[in-house]
C-alpha cells in the first residue's frame, strides 16, 4: 500500500485526509493518507525514515519554507517564491513544490473584476509567498501587511487606514485567523472602509465562512473562501506524485 500525508501543526481541521481517502476510495487505489501533526519541522526526519510505503506529502502551516532545508531537489517555481507545500519521494530523494499558486490563480480567476488591479494580503508566511506569485502572474500590485514589517513592501495593520482599504479593492487573508476552532479570530482591518466593489479571498476554509469573509459580506463586498484553493493545489499534487 501506499502512503501519503500531511505535515503541519494542528491540522485535525484539515480537509485533505478525507479529501485523498475519499479519492482513494472511489477509484479503488491501494493507497492511505493520514495527517503527520509534529510540534518541530525536525521530526520530519522520523516521518520519512519510519513511514514505509511513503511517495508523497503535502505541507501546510507553519512549515511551508521551514521544510526547504529538508529537500533534495527543489522545483524553479517553489524556489523562487520561497515556500514548499507539496513533497515526492522518489529513490530516497525529496523533490519539492508549490501548487497553491496554482490552486489560488485558478480559483481566483473567474472572481476577478477590472477594478480588482490593486490587492492587500494579510500575512507573510508561506502561503502569502504564494498568493503573491500568484497576483503577480495577474499583474495585480499588492501590499503586504505584517504584524512586524521589516520589508519595504511591508506595512503594519496600523497602517491600514481609508485610502488603502478603497484604494485596494481584492483583501486576501494569508494567515490562520479565524481557522476553526478559533472562529471568531479575525485580522484587525479597518471593515468600515470596505465596499460592494470588494472582494475579500480567504485562505481558511473551515468555517465556510470566516469571521473576515462574514465582516466582508455585511459591507457588501464579494467573498470566497480557500476551498476550491485546496482542491485545485491537491489534485496538482497528486499529478506531481504521479508523474
Amino acid at each position: 500500500m501506499h502512503k501519503y500525508g500531511l505535515i503541519g501543526k494542528d491540522i485535525n481541521y484539515s480537509f485533505s485526509k478525507a479529501y485523498f481517502n475519499k479519492k482513494f476510495e472511489n477509484l479503488n487505489i491501494d493507497a492511505h493518507y493520514e495527517n503527520f501533526d509534529i510540534d518541530n519541522i525536525l521530526k520530519i526526519r522520523t516521518i520519512i525514515h519510519k513511514e514505509k510505503g511513503l511517495k508523497g506529502l503535502n505541507v501546510t502551516i507553519p512549515y511551508k519554507q521551514d521544510v526547504i532545508d529538508f529537500i533534495d531537489i527543489i522545483d524553479d517555481n517553489a524556489k523562487a517564491i520561497g515556500a514548499v507545500n507539496t513533497i515526492k519521494l522518489k529513490n530516497n530523494k525529496l523533490y519539492g513544490y508549490n501548487t497553491d499558486v496554482y490552486g489560488f490563480v485558478k480559483s481566483l480567476f473567474p472572481l476577478l473584476e477590472k477594478h480588482h488591479q490593486k490587492a492587500i494580503v494579510l500575512g507573510t508566511g508561506g502561503a502569502s509567498r504564494a498568493i503573491c506569485h500568484g497576483l503577480n502572474s495577474f499583474d495585480i500590485s499588492h501590499l503586504i501587511v505584517s504584524r512586524k514589517p521589516k520589508m519595504k513592501n511591508h506595512i503594519s495593520y496600523a497602517d491600514l487606514d481609508k485610502d488603502i482599504i478603497e484604494s485596494h479593492k481584492l483583501i486576501i487573508n494569508c494567515t490562520p485567523l479565524g481557522t476553526s476552532p478559533n472562529i471568531h479570530q479575525s485580522p484587525d482591518i479597518p471593515y468600515n472602509f470596505i465596499g460592494k466593489k470588494h472582494l475579500l479571498y480567504d485562505l481558511v476554509y473551515n468555517p465556510k465562512v470566516s469571521t473576515f469573509l462574514a465582516q466582508g459580506n455585511n459591507q457588501g463586498a464579494k467573498i470566497c473562501n480557500g476551498y476550491d484553493m485546496l482542491k485545485f493545489q491537491a489534485e496538482k499534487s497528486w499529478e506531481i506524485w504521479n508523474s
